[in-house]
């Protein structure tokens, strides 16, 4: 019988996000919960895979996306990749920006943009009308890109009528959290790690993950 400790589990997060692969960094296996099935992985980004092609973003739900991004980046890299696609959707804009919400404004990426674009929309839209929730899905590819694994997370909370605090990454500034009466951009990481849609979907991927990685 062999005391060899069990081998290294490379997996790669799909996301040029430098802020959100960060993010996620830290909730595949929380420091907070140590779990020793977890420990053997080894996570990567796309920093590491300069020629990971670009996947073109163009499901129509955010389930749809995570999936594509996993499937075709696992395919490309011969990697296990974990894939998310997130956003915003408000009830007064009858769930916009959705899957268009890092692209909103126009230009991918552009937060500053995406916010005012947001706040400009919501003009004179009472507080009892500014409900929303942040919603993630998301996708494991094997090598193969099989998606063998799918979670999704939520978390409600309401549009400021101004971008509050300078933590977190796009729309953070402006989704209050009731029970605590600041926005993301206001509160903690570790309270971001807690509630968040991004948290409570990798909250629900783990289990199935330690399955994944007690079977290779």
């Amino acid at each position: 019988m062999s005391d060899a400790p069990a081998q290294p589990f490379p997996i790669v997060l799909a996301t040029r996000n430098v802020k959100k692969g960060r993010e996620m960094v830290g909730l595949i296996a929380p420091p907070w919960e140590p779990n020793p099935r977890l420990a053997r992985l080894v996570v990567l980004t796309l920093d590491g895979f300069p020629d990971a092609p670009e996947v073109v973003e163009d499901a129509d739900t955010f389930a749809g996306n995570a999936r594509k991004k996993a499937s075709e980046t696992a395919q490309s890299l011969g990697q296990w990749v974990i894939a998310d696609d997130s956003g915003l959707t408000v009830d007064a804009l009858d769930g916009a920006p959705g899957v268009y919400s890092a692209r909103y404004a126009g230009s991918h990426g552009d937060d500053d943009a995406n916010n005012r674009k947001l706040l400009a929309e919501l003009t004179g839209v009472p507080d009892e009308r500014r409900g929303g929730a942040f919603v993630c899905c998301l996708a494991l590819s094997d090598p193969s890109g099989a998606i063998v694994l799918e979670a999704e997370g939520a978390c409600r909370g309401r549009i400021a009528h101004q971008v509050e605090g300078e933590g977190g990454f796009g729309y953070d500034p402006l989704f209050i959290i009731l029970e605590y009466h600041k926005t993301f951009g206001e509160l903690s990481t570790l309270v971001k790690h807690q509630l968040s849609h991004r948290a409570r979907a990798f909250e629900r991927l783990r289990p199935g993950l330690e399955h994944i990685l007690m079977n290779h």
